[in-house]
């Protein structure tokens, strides 16, 4: 648990500008499913807080806001409720939620194993009419965005490690990123389904944060081009809701 807690931590961002831009971009695409106002809301992996507090003003004094996470890194911290939270576990009834949010928690629980049961937890806090916004890295970007290295999660699993070590960017490697295939695999066996959302993430990046050139090279082209590039897009983001009985998970 010690292991998992600094490893969290190693990659949280405090920068409370970029955590602000990034707030705004979530609010946009969850209220394209849905009204915030009014909402009950859930952060899993809070960090700085300035997510949580961000979508607080979305829900307004009529909804509620909590952000969980292994330990309290928060810099913000007025306008939503916190809790520290051991493993995926978390401490809430059953459909407590109208929208859970996990940005960027997916690849620093573990492997198959863990990441099935955090999806499991979201998946068990939501409403049966509940919105989940969910962004984790795509395991073939070019760049990985946590160390910065060309092509780092294209390796196997054991090879990662020594290329973070060869280059000294740290003792191992401890994400881990998967596949838009497998990311939807994995909701499915959690009871979600999903829905591709990094076209417009993509976009509302060019219009709310300051990308790299390759971002916004990406979120410059054309609709067609823009759908033959996404397997190289950074990030995967999807809408997630809990799947009615009966029916097969979506995988648009």
């Amino acid at each position: 648990m010690a292991a998992e807690v600094e490893e969290r931590a190693a990659h949280a961002s405090l920068d409370l500008r970029s955590r602000g831009q990034k707030a705004e971009k979530i609010r946009a695409i969850l209220e394209a499913e849905r009204e915030l106002r009014g909402a009950v809301l859930l952060e899993v992996g809070v960090g700085s807080g300035a997510i949580a507090a961000r979508l607080a003003d979305a829900v307004g004094a009529s909804g509620a806001v909590w952000g969980v996470d292994v330990r309290d890194l928060r810099v913000v911290t007025e306008g939503f409720r916190f809790a520290v939270v051991e493993g995926t576990s978390l401490p809430f009834a059953d459909r407590f939620f109208d929208v859970v949010v996990s940005n960027h928690v997916l690849e620093h629980v573990g492997g198959r194993a863990g990441q099935l049961a955090h999806l499991r937890e979201l998946a068990r806090v939501l409403k049966d009419d509940g919105v989940g916004y969910l962004a984790t890295p795509n395991r073939w970007t070019l760049v990985e965005p946590h160390y910065h290295l060309p092509l780092l999660s294209w390796l196997p699993a054991r090879a990662r490690g020594a290329y973070v070590r060869l280059v000294r960017r740290g003792a191992d490697y401890d994400c881990e990123p998967r596949s838009r295939t497998e990311l939807v695999e994995l909701c499915s066996l959690a009871g979600l389904d999903v829905a591709n959302r990094t076209l417009e993430a993509v976009r509302l990046t060019l219009e709310i944060e300051h990308p790299p050139a390759v971002a916004r090279l990406l979120a410059g082209a054309g609709e067609r081009a823009l759908r033959l590039l996404l397997p190289l897009v950074p990030t995967h983001v999807a809408i997630l809701r809990k799947r009615a009985a009966g029916r097969a998970g979506a995988r648009s």
